[in-house]
């Protein structure tokens, strides 16, 4: 029987350096716990239009649709803002997630208590905070048509379509009411239906899943403006929260910063199941390129490293060993090590990217 399969696309900025430190992780993987990959590598985003014109080769490409999971870091940078719009690194990106068929992004805003005094909320607020959003991340207005910059009436008119059939929204609804059932049994679906059609139906479809398939699960619905502000007023109403596209980007972004840095926030793109079962997958950390900092030993490689704790979990069906992962990265931030985007934390010790990680190998190592 073959190992599974993982691509690395380590990506622009601080994304090689971070994957740096999962390759450390999953050779401790190896060595003690005897999971075994078998690693490919690739490039995306800037590091692909420097070598190859192209933000993601049809290589990558098809080489991203036959493994088991797809590990990403970073994409894009100052570097690029000029290029043509089909080329920026981000449409690589964005490739990925449409031809690999990612519909249901999950993203994790979890409040270690060794933070809990860096969030910009009081600590009541956010300590013990465990929010999962899952974002639709195929179709809403980032795909939607028409869609471009046209010439309308002497003036230039930008033009974005929201657009959402009744089975996108269904097979994103089912993936969050299942993850619900595994949390809490709560469901806050989130929209605009009082002023956009999208919204309302929704509302509709999400309702008839929970109604004739989900009735365990309490179901809410909150308007998008709304629940940024309640997630600023009191983030621990929520337990798993569904929403499309554009809402999605920008409130689990929002959600990612009650939790102190977005360093620490990871995410799972999951989509149709493939022959062997498992869903096709790609994980990344929520957090950009960073291109301030790349190569400075300064970046926090925690996000990338639970984004891999997540691949295990949801890939390769090893909770227990995603549950070592996640323990451990909790036990270095007990411990106080920190790298420079926690520094402002309390009583912290000053860690190099490098350093967090065999910091996060050696809590490892102690939970044998």
């Amino acid at each position: 029987m073959s190992n599974p399969s993982i691509l690395i696309l380590a990506g622009d900025g601080i994304g090689p350096e971070v994957m740096d430190e999962v390759k450390k992780i999953m050779g401790w993987f190896d060595a003690k716990r005897g999971l075994k990959f078998d690693l490919s590598e690739g490039l995306v985003g800037g590091a692909a239009y420097d070598a190859h014109g192209t933000p993601l080769t049809d290589e990558t490409m098809a080489k991203a649709q036959e493994v088991d999971a797809v590990l990403l870091g970073a994409v894009g940078g100052p570097k690029y803002d000029d290029l043509d719009f089909s080329v920026k690194p981000e449409r690589g990106l964005l490739r990925l997630r449409k031809e690999m068929d990612l519909f249901a992004n999950l993203r994790p805003a979890q409040c270690f208590d060794a933070l809990a005094d860096f969030s910009s909320l009081k600590k009541e607020l956010v300590s013990g905070l465990d929010i999962m959003i899952v974002r639709e991340l195929t179709s809403g207005s980032y795909f939607g048509e028409p869609r471009g910059i046209f010439e309308e009436n002497g003036e230039r008119v930008g033009i974005n379509t929201q657009r959402y059939t009744e089975s996108e929204i269904d097979r994103v609804a089912r993936s969050a009411f299942e993850l619900a059932r595994k949390r809490d049994n709560r469901l806050c679906s989130v929209e605009k239906a009082n002023v956009m059609e999208s919204g309302i139906l929704w509302r509709e479809v999400v309702s008839k899943i929970g109604a004739e398939d989900y009735p365990d699960v309490e179901l809410s619905h909150m308007y998008a403006d709304n629940c940024a502000m309640q997630l600023v007023r009191t983030p621990k109403q929520f337990d798993v929260i569904v929403t499309d596209n554009l809402f999605g980007d920008i409130l689990s972004d929002c959600a990612a910063m009650l939790t102190g840095s977005l360093g620490m926030l990871p995410s799972a793109s999951l989509g149709v199941p493939m022959e062997n079962g498992r869903p096709k997958a790609m994980y990344e950390p929520v957090h950009g390129s960073a291109p301030d900092i790349s190569g400075q030993g300064l970046a926090n490689p925690s996000a990338c490293v639970l984004s891999f704790a997540m691949a295990l979990r949801y890939s390769f069906d090893q909770g227990a060993e995603a549950d070592r992962l996640e323990a451990a990265v909790e036990q270095v931030l007990a411990d106080g090590t920190r790298t420079a985007d926690l520094m402002q934390a309390a009583g912290g010790k000053p860690a190099s990217t490098s350093e967090m990680g065999d910091a996060i190998v050696k809590a490892l190592e102690a939970s044998l």
